[in-house]
């Protein structure tokens, strides 16, 4: 299992944390330090669609200029701005066997463990 995230959100360290605590081994790929892989990133929105991948709801969203804003209308511009700010992607991603997961919610999280979709 790998988990996609960035090392200091609050939400992936909750994530982390769950995963240790349920004794789920993954590995993690800090978008900071590996940066972002294109087509990891396609897979992402073709699962997810783009705009629950571009979190727009996040403070680096908020802080980029209104034209870079203004043209993310489609799935290709929405990339190019995560490729560029990976800050602006949803976290964190979890790549399991069983399902993919975006978001962190502990309830979705250990139905999913008692299910074996989770590992």
């Amino acid at each position: 299992m790998k988990l996609y995230g960035i090392r200091n959100c609050d939400t992936v360290k909750k994530a982390r944390k769950f995963l240790e605590e349920a004794g789920v081994d993954y590995s993690f790929h800090d978008y900071k330090k590996e940066g972002v892989d294109a087509d990891k990133l396609t897979a992402f929105v073709s699962e997810f669609g783009w705009d629950t991948v571009l979190n727009k709801k996040g403070t680096t969203w908020r802080k980029l200029d209104d034209d870079v804003k203004e043209s993310v209308t489609d799935a290709q511009s929405a990339m190019a701005v995560m490729i560029e700010n990976p800050s602006t992607i949803k976290r964190p991603i979890v790549e399991a066997q069983g399902k993919n997961f975006i978001g962190f919610d502990p309830v979705a999280w250990e139905m999913s463990l008692e299910l074996g979709e989770l590992k």
